[in-house]
């Protein structure tokens, strides 16, 4: 089993990789779910979330790929992708789900 992510974890790569603690959503198209790293930033002056709302919200997520067994492809992505969020351009993991585990997230 992958090891387990954190939210705090999480919030260091980011940080790491690209100098910023981007959003991160979970979008489902086309039969796949995909994490995406979005252009916004908590940084910026302009975010919509408080420092507390965006660690919630990270929590949340992280729970939510542990949950799925996607840990290690995630840190992994995380730790090397070379592209970075632009406006308007949001960078998409497609997420690997075992055993069909998609199911239970698209409609």
């Amino acid at each position: 089993m992958d090891t387990p992510l954190s939210a705090a974890e999480v919030i260091n790569l980011l940080q790491q990789r690209w100098q910023a603690s981007y959003d991160l959503q979970l979008v489902q198209r086309r039969g796949r779910v995909y994490l995406q790293v979005m252009w916004a930033y908590q940084e910026q002056q302009s975010f919509p979330l408080s420092r507390e709302d965006y660690e919630r919200h990270i929590h949340e997520l992280v729970l939510l790929l542990n949950s799925l067994g996607v840990a290690a492809e995630v840190r992994r992505w995380l730790e090397t992708c070379s592209d970075r969020p632009r406006l308007g351009k949001a960078l998409s993991l497609a997420l690997e789900l075992p055993n069909g585990r998609a199911s239970e997230f698209l409609l």
